[in-house]
């Protein structure tokens, strides 16, 4: 039987800036990507990652250093990306949206 998708509250630090209307997420909302099908997994993250704003961030939880995935998130916007837990089990890594240049 399949589990339960979860998304986790929110990662330690606040995002920066946002508009001030107080309708926003203070901290990067969390995705347990271990929970997700492997068939489906890239697509979820891909989807979750979109919705996040130039300047907002993801973190991600992952069985394994997500780097393919992590490359292709830079090919659809540029990132920054930063490893919180570098294993041995559990990788925590916060990838965040730059603002894109060539779009205004």
């Amino acid at each position: 039987m399949s589990q339960p998708i979860e998304i986790l509250p929110a990662a330690p630090e606040p995002a920066s800036g946002g508009c001030g209307c107080g309708g926003h997420d203070e901290a990067a909302p969390v995705l347990d990507v271990r929970t997700i099908p492997h068939a489906v997994r890239h697509g979820a993250v891909f989807g979750a990652f979109d919705s996040i704003p130039a300047g907002g961030s993801l973190v991600i939880i992952a069985p394994h250093l997500p780097a393919p995935l992590l490359a292709q998130l830079a090919q659809r916007a540029p990132i920054d990306v930063e490893t919180i837990v570098d294993g041995p089990t559990d990788w925590h890594v916060r990838i965040t949206r730059r603002a894109d240049p060539t779009q205004s």
